[in-house]
């Protein structure tokens, strides 16, 4: 590594922690102004809000990293533009591929560094966010950070489970079934049940009105109690999924999570690998917004450099729009969850492309 590529890679790193610095206290600013109010009214501890923060900065940077990472690219290689030094260092002989290269370098830093961010310490962040927005700012919030409504599980290869709706204040579900079939697929039993609650000082569950069926050979066995405390093998988890959970697994738990629920023939697994793809696609975008940022703004323009940010802020607001899109979509079609989450890259990469091959010209 030369001269050029320390002094590119300096600059490269120190605009994007700079870029950082400047825009975490904003938006902690405007999150304050938002919800302090709410906060006071709920009277929350000052340490409780101080780890919020703390989770807001890591959630939100790891959320904005490309496009804080993108525009402080352009803006210091417009600076290098302006001030002709890439003229100079392209007319040594240098290629543009070559120049390009200390780029790729901390492009490759940021991601690796993104991507641990990513696997382990995001989702903590994430779960601690979430769960103080849903306690002290959401109204209802306890119901809402819960699936509550229509409820239906596969706990293990032959029992099913089903709730039309769960109150998460008296840890009470309504309309319960469970079904248990055998190995041949055939009802072996079925239990139904007015109301189930669960039972946090002994982890039983209480059943109410409740009726079993057990499938015989020649007739079917029939029992009716006015009440019964029980156990199941399924746990409160099951009957109330938290709205977000995936946000807040490590990356081998992730796997393990979503390999269980898709045993057990979740509706929202696509929600969950989502989850998973943004993973590995963020940190990949680093590189594909970094070549952009290199051939929109290596060029020195006539409206300068306020040209070259008005360009690259457009670009970026198109990439978190692709983004947002096809993430739902991904939730709420039949578009494969792969797919979705990899074609804002597929497509700003065959513009990374385009643009590289006119900016060597």
């Amino acid at each position: 590594m030369n001269i050029i590529d320390k002094y590119i890679l300096k600059r490269y790193l120190s605009t994007f922690v700079v870029m950082l610095l400047l825009f975490i206290p904003i938006g902690i600013v405007i999150d304050v102004s938002e919800k302090i109010n709410r906060m006071l009214q709920n009277k929350v501890p000052f340490g409780e809000i101080a780890m919020y923060y703390l989770d807001f900065v890591i959630y939100f940077a790891n959320l904005l990293f490309p496009i804080f990472l993108f525009l402080s690219v352009i803006w210091f290689t417009s600076k290098l533009a302006n001030n002709t030094e890439i003229i100079a260092i392209l007319s040594s002989g240098i290629s543009f591929m070559r120049f390009l290269r200390p780029y790729l370098i901390g492009a490759t830093i940021v991601s690796i560094f993104a991507l641990l961010m990513g696997f382990f310490i995001v989702p903590k962040a994430s779960e601690g966010f979430n769960s103080f927005r849903y306690k002290y700012l959401k109204g209802n919030g306890a119901n809402k950070m819960r699936q509550t409504a229509d409820v239906y599980r596969q706990v293990n290869d032959s029992t099913f489970i089903y709730v039309q709706n769960f109150n998460t204040n008296s840890q009470t579900a309504f309309n319960f079934t469970l079904e248990q079939f055998n190995k041949d697929n055939t009802l072996n039993q079925k239990i139904v049940a007015n109301r189930i609650k669960w039972n946090e000082k002994d982890s039983t569950y209480t059943l109410f009105n409740y009726t079993t069926r057990k499938v015989g050979i020649d007739s079917d066995i029939i029992q009716t109690f006015p009440k019964k405390d029980t156990t199941f093998t399924f746990e409160l988890e099951d009957l109330t999924p938290t709205v977000y959970v995936a946000e807040t697994l490590t990356l081998g738990d992730l796997n393990n999570f979503i390999e269980k629920e898709r045993a057990r023939g979740s509706g929202n697994i696509n929600t969950y690998l989502v989850v998973l793809y943004k993973k590995y696609s963020i940190p990949v975008s680093a590189f594909i917004l970094t070549i952009i940022a290199v051939a929109v703004s290596a060029m020195k323009r006539r409206g300068g450099m306020g040209m070259n940010l008005a360009i690259g802020i457009g670009l970026a607001f198109a990439f978190v729009f692709f983004d947002k899109i096809f993430g739902v979509m991904a939730e709420k079609s039949s578009i494969p969850p792969l797919l979705a989450v990899w074609i804002p890259n597929i497509a700003f990469g065959i513009l990374a492309i385009y643009l590289l091959r006119n900016a060597r010209r």
